[in-house]
C-alpha cells in the first residue's frame, strides 16, 4: 500500500497551491479520502474528507470556502486545491484513506508534503 503526495512548496499569502495523492495497493474507489496537517508543535487535524463517489465532502470551518477536495477514482488520485493560503496554512500535508471491510476500519497514511505561507 502506498500513499505518495506531491504539490507542497512555498508560497505567499494569497497564493494558491494544489496537493496531489496518488493511491496503489488497495482498493481506492471503495475508500474515503482524507486529508490531515500538522503545524510545528501542534496535533495533527482534519482538513477536507471526500467519500469513495467523490458526491459528499466535509471541510474544517478553518478551510471552508478556500479549499476543494476532489478526486479521480479512475487514476486513484486525491486532490486539495488550496487557493487564499494564509500564515496559519502552514504544515505538512497528509493524504490518509479510511476503508471499512464490514465494521472493521482499516487507514493508511502517506509521508506528507511540506507547505510553507511566508512573505
Amino acid at each position: 500500500v502506498q500513499l505518495v503526495e506531491s504539490g507542497g512548496g512555498s508560497v505567499q499569502p494569497g497564493g494558491s497551491l494544489n496537493l496531489s495523492c496518488t493511491a496503489s495497493g488497495f482498493t481506492f474507489s471503495n475508500s474515503e479520502m482524507r486529508w490531515f496537517r500538522q503545524a510545528p508543535g501542534k496535533e495533527r487535524e482534519l482538513v477536507a474528507q471526500i467519500l469513495p463517489r467523490g458526491g459528499i465532502t466535509r471541510y474544517a470551518a478553518s478551510v471552508k470556502g478556500r479549499f476543494t477536495i476532489s478526486r479521480n477514482n479512475v487514476k486513484k488520485m486525491v486532490y486539495l486545491q488550496m487557493n487564499d493560503l494564509k500564515f496559519e496554512d502552514t504544515a505538512v500535508y497528509y493524504c490518509s484513506s479510511f476503508t471499512l471491510v464490514g465494521s472493521t476500519p482499516t487507514v493508511y497514511w502517506g509521508q506528507g508534503t511540506q507547505v510553507t505561507v511566508s512573505s
